[in-house]
């Protein structure tokens, strides 16, 4: 049997300095290709040894732990052991995470449960071939691809999460239990008091509501006579707010002053009196991961309740 040294180290070049440029890209850390490639040729030399003497030494798990931390300290540095640490551990992350993905798309595409044929995390750094070396070449870019999509989409679930908050909002004897969103980009406010104002979709709470809010909310082309026969208990607390949002562009929106809104969150509740409530006819949240979209001064300006 020939082995072709020089392709299945280049095949192992490819594969390592992918990984630490999904490493770099899961930190964050902008990085030279340059070192980038060296970082893989420094993990290619496992391949290597395999043809001198201490091919015996090339499989110990220290061996490949030492060339690692080569490959880290050349394509990171070294700045802090924490940090060191940090890329280290992300960077058998990557390894893993792409190694399960590849293991698992060769067995789901060829059925063989054969237990002679398993294969270790080893067979994709070049040692044994239950894994073709083609399928390598095609299936590690779109797992690459696959998995830097996973991970933003993480990121960005994660950030979207840090700011949701539930919330309550008491308006003419209707108390609201909602999922909130804070957005820094919502500056909607009325002009003459400077009061914030949340928008609360009204999909998930039509049967708390009056069905002439509803018809408020849904009426587009005769806003006006909707308003106007709202009853007093309502148009009491109604305030017409010029807004550029919503689809209405230099059109008035119809908000009411609630009672209070409160926010709860894990250090505590809080609240706020100053603010105004539009309810629109429209899904806030693909996901319904929430419900309205909160002012950021409302937060800021939100009172803590006190200790009971």
């Amino acid at each position: 049997m020939f082995v072709y040294l020089d392709i299945i180290m280049m095949l192992n070049l490819l594969i390592d300095s992918l990984l630490l440029w999904t490493t770099s890209i899961f930190l964050k850390r902008t990085t030279h290709p340059v070192r980038i490639i060296l970082g893989g040729l420094m993990g290619s030399l496992l391949i290597l040894m395999i043809i001198t003497p201490l091919s015996s030494m090339a499989a110990h798990p220290l061996v490949k732990m030492a060339v690692s931390v080569g490959m880290i300290l050349i394509t990171f540095g070294y700045k802090k052991f924490s940090i060191f640490f940090s890329c280290l551990l992300t960077f058998y992350f990557a390894t893993f995470l792409m190694g399960g993905i590849l293991i698992g798309a060769h067995y789901f595409l060829t059925f063989d449960f054969d237990l002679n044929s398993t294969v270790s995390i080893q067979s994709l750094r070049g040692y044994g071939d239950p894994v073709s070396w083609l399928f390598l070449l095609i299936a590690f870019p779109i797992a690459w691809h696959f998995s830097k999509r996973r991970i933003n989409a993480m990121t960005i679930s994660n950030i979207q999460y840090d700011v949701l908050i539930d919330v309550t909002i008491k308006i003419n004897g209707i108390i609201l239990h909602l999922k909130g969103l804070i957005d820094s980009g919502n500056q909607l406010y009325d002009p003459l008091t400077k009061t914030p104002v949340m928008i609360v979709s009204i999909h998930s709470i039509k049967h708390e509501l009056p069905q002439e809010i509803i018809c408020v909310a849904e009426e587009k082309k005769h806003f006006y006579e909707s308003a106007s026969s709202l009853p007093s208990e309502w148009s009491s607390i109604m305030r017409l707010i010029p807004a550029k949002s919503l689809g209405k562009n230099n059109q008035l929106l119809c908000a009411f002053k609630p009672e209070e809104i409160e926010f709860h969150r894990e250090n505590g509740n809080s609240f706020i009196r100053k603010a105004l409530v539009v309810f629109a006819n429209q899904t806030l949240s693909k996901d319904d991961s929430f419900q309205c979209i909160i002012h950021p001064y409302m937060v800021a300006g939100a009172v803590d309740h006190p200790a009971s």
